[in-house]
């Protein structure tokens, strides 16, 4: 989710056991759920990589994004007290500090960080868990490009989404929430 699995790289059972002092038990089970998920590709030969998204699955997941995020959000608002917005500022702060280490998964795990912590307001379990399905579906594309990017400042779009909130704007908020997820999934689209 966080990125630090770039497409395509190969993984193997007893690596992932070694990695997290697991048995190959567990290990055998969170890959098979990974794939699941459409997190891992698992071949028919048991080969497990992280997936190389085509074009077209990158939009069909940009649009399930477009679509539960400005959701997301609107539950979110009337949730939306001023410690929270505060904490978003400060999570903003981090993500700034991420591009001035030229850190792409530190961006990525903060970014995703600054969302998780809107929509868990939103009280709408069943929507989270399929946003984060696709989260996890883009992490590694999301990391390469990231990581080829020369960013110098946060998203436009988070300082807008913390100036919905503030104002209680929510068709302010879902426009801006909607063109911070699609503006950053536009780049991955070659």
């Amino acid at each position: 989710m966080q990125g630090v699995i770039t497409p395509g790289t190969a993984l193997t059972l007893r690596g992932i056991a070694a990695e997290f002092d697991v048995s190959m038990t567990p290990a055998r089970e969170a890959l098979r759920r990974l794939a699941a998920e459409g997190a891992l590709t698992l071949s028919t030969s048991g080969r497990v990589t992280a997936p190389e998204l085509s074009n077209e699955r990158i939009e069909e997941l940009a649009a399930l994004r477009a679509l539960l995020e400005p959701e997301l959000s609107s539950r979110a608002l009337p949730r939306a007290h001023m410690a929270l917005i505060e904490r978003l500022e400060i999570i903003n702060g981090g993500i700034a500090e991420a591009i001035r280490r030229h850190d792409p998964q530190a961006y990525i795990r903060i970014n995703l960080e600054f969302h998780r912590m809107l929509y868990l307001r939103a009280q709408a379990p069943a929507m989270l868990a399929m946003l984060e399905t696709v989260w996890l579906q883009l992490g590694p594309t999301m990391g390469k490009l990231y990581g080829r990017l020369n960013r110098t400042e946060p998203p436009r779009g988070h300082r807008l989404i913390i100036a919905a909130l503030r104002a209680g704007d929510e068709p302010g908020l879902r426009l801006a929430v909607r063109s911070d997820v699609t503006q950053g999934l536009r780049m991955l689209v070659s």
